[in-house]
């Protein structure tokens, strides 16, 4: 997939921004790993800048919808702990346990506690950043989605996949648990029935196959992917933006909470939506007979 609206992230002093592009176009932003040598696996650094992306994106009134999507032939191949130190973020120490965790050959012993430690601030604060981000967020897949890069297409809110894309639960074939909230995220979208089919043996899934199990909204030809993304993206960037958070946050929470908290819930959202700008113009438009034109305010 070509990469998204140009962006002065390149040309920054930083070398993360080359790797992670940002830019918003039409009150969409759109973020880009940008590691096609490394099919887009993630460096913390880049971890880190995701989380930024998304958490400034939820503040940002003149960003009302996000697009995570990737350049070459891969989405994200997972978590890549070997792409040299990091040079920034708050867990600068965790490499030596997350390296470890991968069998590669660290210095150092691991303190206990190092591992959960290192998934806890590493990957389920990426995943963390995606569930909680306050505008929606579409998962753009150009290509093979594994391991923490699968989890990180199925946290957003929709997901459009290229018709050559592939999702692999691969921790299994390195002998590890699935971190990156997989053992959360999959059964609540296919049942954990599939979930466990797709954990134990870590196959290949197709795009289509992913589709089919409800993991994908839609698949695409790879070369209207981009497309896709934009007229999606640039349609909820016209929507009622509250109303869209608040719409994510019930159904996010809705499979971990009872009926009568859920109802709770949906009764306080449509409290506090009522005093949004946005809702008086969609009310005004019903009774006007007029066609809304919401502010995301």
């Amino acid at each position: 997939m070509t990469s998204s609206p140009e962006t002065s992230a390149a040309k920054s002093a930083d070398p993360v921004d080359s790797l992670v592009l940002h830019a918003t176009d039409n009150h969409v932003a759109w973020i880009t790993l940008n590691r096609p040598e490394a099919l887009n696996a993630i460096t913390p650094d880049q971890r880190e800048r995701l989380i930024q992306h998304l958490s400034h994106a939820s503040c940002d009134p003149g960003v009302r919808a996000v697009v995570i999507t990737a350049t070459g032939r891969g989405f994200c191949a997972g978590a890549d702990l070997r792409g040299g130190p990091p040079t920034g973020g708050p867990q600068a120490g965790e490499r030596v346990a997350g390296e470890q965790v991968a069998g590669d050959q660290v210095a150092g012993e691991r303190v206990a506690g190092d591992v959960a430690r290192m998934i806890r601030l590493g990957a389920q604060r990426l995943i963390g950043a995606v569930l909680d981000c306050e505008k929606p967020v579409i998962a753009a897949v150009n290509g093979t989605a594994a391991g923490l890069g699968a989890h990180l297409a199925l946290a957003c809110d929709l997901v459009l996949a290229a018709d050559s894309a592939k999702f692999i639960e691969v921790f299994v074939r390195r002998g590890l648990v699935p971190d990156g909230g997989g053992a959360y995220l999959l059964p609540r979208l296919i049942g954990p029935q599939r979930a466990k089919e797709l954990m134990f043996f870590g196959d290949a899934l197709t795009a289509a196959d992913a589709a089919r199990l409800g993991l994908v909204n839609r698949v695409v030809p790879a070369d209207d992917l981009e497309k896709t993304a934009r007229d999606w993206a640039e349609r909820l960037a016209t929507g009622p933006t509250r109303a869209l958070a608040l719409t994510k946050q019930l159904v996010n929470a809705s499979l971990d909470t009872d009926r009568t908290t859920a109802f709770a819930a949906e009764a306080a959202a449509q409290e506090i939506n009522m005093t949004t700008t946005d809702a008086n113009e969609g009310v005004a438009a019903f009774t006007e007979r007029r066609t809304s034109h919401y502010r995301g305010r």
